[in-house]
């Protein structure tokens, strides 16, 4: 009669036998196969990959079926992994922190990892670690970037749901995930995504040096806002035209060419044990990029028009020199850097570490590279100000503002992450630890509800996003019906941050609300530094909640 109690004094019904699984675990071989060549019954034909396994229910919408899926920690890991950037050996992850930390950061970074894989622009396989079994809905596209300008400015990201490679973002973007690389490898190496992270800065970083075509010149943006933004359809089949647009000595961007000297500084750090030609190439681009940025001075946002209603520099770009100094001086140990960013320091409040303000990353930076006071009281203030102070939402997040308030709050706990690596007894390390795993932990499920696409907990599954929203079979077209049908996206866009609740938590999942369910580059580097940093604390003992076990 299907009636069953978890006893353990009845051993009729509740013992357990080497000849009971015998039998149980042959039969699921036998439907994994049937799985893998199609038989499988309520399959409709399709085939899975061995890296799957199905741990939700299907959902359907119309001629729409959407499967809920968990992913394998081995999907983009080898225990030896070969890549342009080097040759790094690593072992993968074991899943050795699950049932000892609340949530599997391991799992979260790998996704977060594919989410930049499927933002992909240009040849999509160029390292030969394109995750087709993951995101098969993305092809190669935009093989003509550039092409208006007789230049190749194929490849990097593009930017959230559409299709526009806006480079100041894409540069602030880098920066902070090759911070989290060079400070949290450790974490990075743990959860089996070292070289996976590596390739996904190195995807922007080549894109960057096609970028700068001569020491003051520098190309900006690719595409149109406006014209993209008025079509809904797969990238691979987009036919209007993508204009490339440029900085340089006439028509000046310090904050442009400042931030991706600082990012390409940064990645130089992370790429000097893998690959110390590449690591140098990085530096001498951006050692040029700083000069370009610091005698021709200008905002890039007046000189490239189309980027002003999308990425306006809102706070100039002192901090974008400030920024580009520190990371220089770090990279070179030059004193010469040290100068130029005590001389474009300016000590003003802020609130927020976003791809337009860099004043408290720059800040934290040189407190830990130097010590001064002005550094580390304006850091120290900084955090204690986000952990204490700021607004938060009734369940915990830390709130800054309506659009991408998860990346707003990623952001800060990576930088107090940051912070509390300053040698200085005014740091208060151990809050900030606690405030970073409270933000991040909001992300991952501590509401309910996960807001990372494809992992935790009643995940988003109708993300503002062409690509995923897009039917599966690519002979059918895609346009404004799919972005308006209420059903999930047809593809899970694995390991992306979503903007995030309103001030009150509230949060629909529909497609439509650009706001909060709209996804971007620079939403998911804070957050994925972040997830390194709270995997190093776990490995060390330091992760709060753990009592000083490890894992």
């Amino acid at each position: 009669d299907d009636s069953y109690t978890d006893y353990r004094g009845d051993y009729i019904k509740n013992e357990v036998a080497c000849d009971y699984n015998a039998g149980f675990q042959s039969a699921l071989a036998g439907l994994k196969t049937l799985s893998l060549d199609g038989s499988l019954p309520g399959q409709n034909a399709g085939t899975c990959s061995s890296t799957v396994s199905t741990t939700g229910s299907q959902s359907t919408t119309g001629s729409t079926t959407v499967q809920t899926t968990s992913i394998s920690q081995s999907t983009t890991s080898s225990s030896s992994s070969t890549t342009p950037s080097g040759s790094t050996t690593e072992n993968p992850s074991s899943g050795s922190c699950i049932g000892i930390t609340k949530y599997n950061y391991d799992e979260v970074i790998e996704v977060s990892n594919l989410f930049y894989q499927a933002q992909r622009s240009g040849p999509l396989d160029v390292y030969g670690d394109f995750n087709h079994q993951k995101i098969p809905y993305r092809g190669d596209s935009c093989l003509k970037d550039g092409s208006d300008n007789g230049v190749d400015l194929t490849g990097g990201y593009f930017d959230a749901g559409d299709y526009v490679k806006f480079n100041f973002p894409m540069a602030a973007s880098t920066t902070l995930l090759a911070w989290g690389a060079i400070d949290f490898s450790a974490g990075y190496s743990a959860a089996g995504q070292s070289q996976a992270t590596l390739n996904t800065i190195k995807w922007a970083t080549d894109y960057f040096i096609k970028c700068h075509v001569s020491p003051n010149e520098l190309y900006a943006q690719v595409g149109d806002g406006n014209a993209d933004h008025a079509e809904w359809d797969r990238v691979e089949d987009m036919t209007i035209a993508r204009p490339s647009f440029k900085i340089d000595a006439q028509n000046p961007g310090s904050d442009l060419a400042g931030e991706t000297a600082a990012a390409l500084a940064a990645a130089s750090i992370a790429f000097s044990s893998a690959d110390s030609a590449y690591s140098a190439e990085l530096l001498k681009h951006a050692k040029e990029l700083f000069n370009f940025a610091d005698k021709y001075r200008g905002k890039y946002s007046d000189s490239v028009p189309g980027a002003s209603s999308f990425y306006n520099s809102w706070s100039g770009y002192n901090d974008e020199l400030l920024w580009s100094a520190a990371w220089l001086y770090k990279a070179t140990g030059d004193s010469f850097y040290l100068g130029k960013a005590n001389e474009f320091w300016q000590n003003k409040d802020v609130s927020e570490l976003s791809w337009d303000e860099k004043t408290a990353g720059a800040a934290i930076l040189l407190a830990q590279l130097t010590g001064d006071d002005k550094y580390v009281s304006k850091a120290v203030s900084f955090c204690n100000k986000m952990a204490d102070t700021q607004q938060k939402t009734p369940k915990g997040m830390v709130w800054i503002q309506q659009w991408g308030p998860l990346r707003h709050a990623s952001n800060v706990a990576f930088a107090c992450l940051e912070a509390a690596k300053i040698a200085d007894s005014r740091v208060d390390k151990e809050k900030y630890y606690q405030f970073a795993v409270n933000q991040i932990h909001y992300a991952l499920g501590d509401t309910g509800r996960s807001f990372v696409v494809g992992y935790g907990t009643n995940p988003p599954q109708r993300p503002h996003h062409r690509s995923s929203s897009c039917p599966t079979n690519p002979s059918e077209s895609c346009g404004w019906d799919d972005y308006n049908q209420s059903g999930p996206n047809p593809s899970t866009l694995w390991g992306a941050l979503v903007g995030g609740p309103g001030s009150d938590d509230s949060y629909t999942d529909y497609r439509g609300d650009y706001i909060k369910n709209e996804v971007a580059c620079d939403y998911n580097a804070g957050f994925q530094s972040a997830l390194a940093g709270l995997r190093t604390l776990a490995l060390d003992g330091s992760l709060p909640g753990l009592n000083g076990s490890s894992c």
